[in-house]
């Protein structure tokens, strides 16, 4: 049983890339968006275990093929539009030659992107925010964020992190 407001992205890094998706899917909020990979806990998933499944069903990509893997941050997402969300943030790495198993995802497009360039994707404002955390600052750190949103437009961030 799907979980509607809790949810995990895992953003995947091999080498001076990272591992998107761009939501095709009618009806999903995030539609056109390049997120990473993730989606709704079942009843009775951790954080962990619902980054892992929805890993390996939307790229094929399996936990033992991952180096790095940590628990990154928690965002609560609050929109004028869609219910608030819980977001669980992990990041992993991957070998530099490494192939995602699975080519076709129904829910999107897999894409690797360079590091650089994420900023330039169609994404929610405060993925931006987040990147910073994710790929620029060191050392790397637990964070919180919380995010409201009118419409798509970011009206309000706070951000913390922790040693």
């Amino acid at each position: 049983m799907r979980i509607d407001n809790l949810t995990t992205l895992i953003y995947i890094t091999r080498g001076d890339s990272c591992l998107f998706i761009r939501k095709t899917r009618k009806g999903d909020m995030n539609r056109d968006k390049w997120l990473g990979i993730g989606g709704h806990f079942e009843t009775d998933e951790t954080p962990e275990e619902c980054a892992l499944r929805e890993l390996k069903e939307e790229s094929g990509i399996p936990e033992e093929d991952l180096n790095d893997f940590e628990y990154r941050g928690l965002i609560t997402f609050i929109s004028s539009e869609y219910p608030s969300e819980y977001m669980h943030v992990f990041t992993a790495a991957v070998p530099e030659d490494y192939e995602v198993p699975c080519k076709e995802c129904d829910e999107g497009e897999l894409a690797w992107v360079k590091l650089e360039k994420i900023n330039d994707l169609p994404v929610w404002e405060g993925d931006k925010i987040m990147f910073d955390y994710l790929f620029k600052r060191t050392p790397r750190r637990f964070f919180t964020m919380r995010f409201r949103y009118e419409g798509e437009k970011l009206v309000s961030h706070e951000e913390k992190d922790y040693l």
